[in-house]
């Protein structure tokens, strides 16, 4: 793979040097038309007739007012019902791939809350269009926390599925959070390591020092200016034949009709010039052993550029543990395409293991495996 150039990586979507060409200093005539044709209650995907979905709101530990959508099946007896709390991928709104997955589930049988992050979407947090390797592990116990207060869901029975770059967010907050039975994760990628190390650990450090240099300079400028500025390479807003096939991947979902909404970081806008800081000093899975004895299904593409995310934490992990790798899918297919996404694993996985009555399984000591990346 090609050297990852610096300022990619500052701007959190990581295109090869060759390809981060794009300031965006406005937004495309199709981006403007597609905000002006889609209202607060646009969705990326149509409401199913097998569900209900609810606004909600609820405040995470920090004080963070959280937007969520809770589904439930509309035949769904009287029993309380296991729970799954969805979020992802990076940047990504519960209007996009999160909501498809809830609805999906829902449709299954479960209850589901798709969350919109902390300084993302619909969700509060100043300034915009931050992420906290921190803040955003807690978003999703604070999801817990929703969940087990409703009447209509059994609070013993609760798993968290995360996609891409929430994944990895989604497995530190189970390694805390003991109330957590079970977790699935779909393209997971590692924010703390590429923001860190680059694609495949290949950034040198050199390479991390000069960008560290470059982020604490803007630090000065932002507090002189009062606002953070945001980074300078994003998603091109036209694509010019030339770019690798994973930013084609993120281009056909993020710019196109399929999957854009304008509450998306990743669909419109820019992340801050900042905002790597956080996770390129604060590793996430640091104590992905500890999730243990509770349940890890790690799924990937074929195909993915992030597969190997998956394959070395299921390495690191400690049983029990599961790694399914989707034949000839990429990284985005495990997005949208419900005919790739493998809901009928998820289902069984879940089911199984969030089962009624089913005892608590017996707490021991993990078995430490390598660190993540060696």
């Amino acid at each position: 793979m090609k050297r990852i150039s610096l300022l990619a990586l500052a701007s959190l979507m990581l295109w090869e040097q060759a390809y981060a060409q794009t300031k965006q200093n406005g937004k495309s005539e199709k981006t403007k038309t597609m905000i002006k044709t889609q209202n607060k209650d646009y969705y990326t995907f149509q409401l199913s007739d097998k569900v209900t979905r609810q606004a909600v709101t609820y405040k995470n530990r920090y004080g963070i007012t959280i937007a969520a959508d809770l589904y439930l099946p509309k035949n769904r007896g009287n029993e309380p019902l296991a729970a799954l709390a969805i979020s992802g991928p990076f940047g990504a709104v519960k209007e996009q791939a999160s909501g498809l997955y809830a609805q999906a589930m829902a449709e299954r049988g479960f209850a589901t809350l798709a969350f919109d992050p902390s300084y993302t979407g619909e969700s509060s947090g100043e300034p915009r269009n931050v992420a906290s390797p921190d803040i955003n592990t807690e978003d999703f116990s604070a999801a817990v926390d929703f969940l087990g207060l409703q009447p209509t869901i059994d609070r013993n029975r609760i798993g968290i599925i995360g996609i891409c770059g929430y994944a990895g967010m989604a497995l530190n907050a189970v390694a805390v959070d003991k109330r957590v039975k079970a977790v699935a994760t779909t393209s997971m990628y590692d924010m703390s390591r590429v923001m860190a190390k680059g694609y495949f650990d290949k950034l040198t450090l050199e390479e991390r020092t000069k960008m560290l240099e470059q982020i604490s300079q803007q630090r000065w400028a932002d507090a002189a200016k009062g606002t953070p500025a945001p980074s300078t390479n994003n998603l091109p807003e036209k694509l010019q034949g030339n770019e690798p096939p994973f930013v084609v991947d993120y281009f056909n979902y993020y710019k196109t009709p399929r999957g854009f909404h304008p509450n998306s970081v990743n669909s419109n806008g820019a992340w801050t010039a900042t905002n790597p800081l956080s996770f390129m000093n604060m590793p996430l899975l640091t104590y992905l052993p500890e999730i243990s004895p509770r349940l890890i299904l790690l799924i990937a593409g074929e195909k993915a550029h992030s597969r190997y995310f998956s394959e070395e934490a299921y390495q690191a992990a400690a049983e029990p543990k599961e790694l399914v790798i989707i034949p000839n899918a990429s990284h985005v297919d495990l997005y949208d395409q419900t005919n790739v996404i493998p809901f009928d694993k998820l289902t069984t996985f879940f089911t199984e293991h969030l089962k009624a009555g089913k005892p608590a399984p017996k707490e021991k000591t993990p078995a430490y495996g390598s660190a993540i990346g060696k």
